[in-house]
Parts: C-alpha cells; structure tokens; sequence
C-alpha cells in the first residue's frame, strides 16, 4: 500500500539553496515540494493558499526575518510543521526560534541526507534539531517554566481561557475567528501535555501563583 505524500514549502531568499533542497527532497518518495517563497511575505500567501504539511524556513531572511515569517505564521493559526533550516547556531536565535512556536531547528551545515527522514519525523509529530541545538536545548531545558514553549498568542488564548471566556468571546476579544481559536487551544493542550481547558487553567493558575 503506497504511503501518503507529505507536502514540503521551502522559504529561503537563495534560489541555488532552494534548488539544492528541493534536487534533494525530490530522492524521498514520501515528500512533495508543492512551493517555493522567496521571502516571509510570499510564504504566508502560500501556506494560506496550499497549507503545505511541513514548512522548512530560513532565519535570515532580506525583509521580514525568519522571526517573523514564524510569528506570523502562528498568529494566523497556521498549523503545518514549521522547521527552521539555518547556518546560525547563536542561542538567542535558537531561544526564540523555539519560543516563537518552530517544531524543529537544523543547522544548514549538517549531513544534507539526513534532512528528509527529520522532515518526515517532524511530520509525525517529533521535534526535531540538530545535535549541537539539542544539546543546548537541553541545558536550558530544566529550569524553562511550562508555558515557555507557548507561542505569544497561544498564551494570550491561554489567560482568556483562564478567565472562563468561550471560544467566542476569545475570538471576539482577540479579534480573530472562532476556527482559529480552536487550532490555538488544540496546539496549547498539546504542548502542555494536558486533555482539557480545566486543567490548562489550572496549570496557568498555579504557575501565575507559584
């Protein structure tokens, strides 16, 4: 039985990396290069127009930075798979890579033939990063609070919830849609390892007070 395609978007400002990831990608029968953005701009039109599975985005960016195009993305309720694909190994980049909501954080300079088995771990659900990254990750790892990994507007969803809103007075409130709303609250539960709003908020509640 043929296993499903996975769609890829490659967001890069260089046309030769662009072609050198999709010649790449093509040798993997599972992946599908369905676009190309050459800038945070075109992305968000594309992801808005084709929602590509698993979306590989450089950091530095001319124009709207890798930063974000990731901010961005998130803030529209974008749910692909976002993996930042870049050459800085800077741990401010990294930190808020990952704060911002990234799935995974790869160093252009790793064995370019393990980056379509990580895209289709990253498919699957993984987190995926590059070892150098994940040692880091790591060291920082112990003393991160829980929410940490929330995306801004995910913990802006979290505190109304918090408050006891429903799905539609947080959309109104936030000015976003109901739909939207509810792709928030199901990617928080998820990252907080939690089923239910109840126990999110008392989460939140504890961790306000603690």
């Amino acid at each position: 039985m043929q296993q499903p395609t996975l769609t890829v978007m490659i967001v890069d400002d260089h046309p030769l990396m662009r072609r050198g990831i999709r010649q790449l990608l093509a040798l993997e029968p599972r992946l599908d290069v369905i676009a190309e953005a050459n800038n945070g701009t075109e992305a968000l039109a594309e992801a808005r127009r084709l929602a590509p599975d698993i979306i590989l985005l450089d950091l530095n960016m001319k124009g709207m930075s890798g930063l974000d195009t990731l901010k961005a993305l998130r803030h529209e309720g974008i749910s692909s798979r976002i993996l930042i694909f870049t050459v800085s190994d800077a741990r401010s980049d990294i930190d808020a890579m990952v704060d911002a909501g990234a799935d995974g954080y790869l160093l252009k300079d790793s064995d370019p033939e393990l980056l379509p088995g990580q895209i289709l771990q990253a498919a699957s659900g993984e987190k995926i990063f590059s070892e150098a990254v994940r040692d880091y990750l790591a060291t920082r790892q112990h003393s991160a609070s829980p929410f940490r990994q929330l995306t801004e507007r995910e913990r802006d969803v979290l505190q109304e919830v918090a408050r006891g809103l429903s799905n539609k007075e947080i959309a109104a409130a936030l000015h976003i849609s109901e739909e939207t709303v509810k792709v928030h609250i199901r990617n928080l539960l998820k990252k907080l390892d939690v089923r239910s709003r109840v126990a999110a908020t008392v989460m939140w509640l504890e961790n306000r007070h603690s």
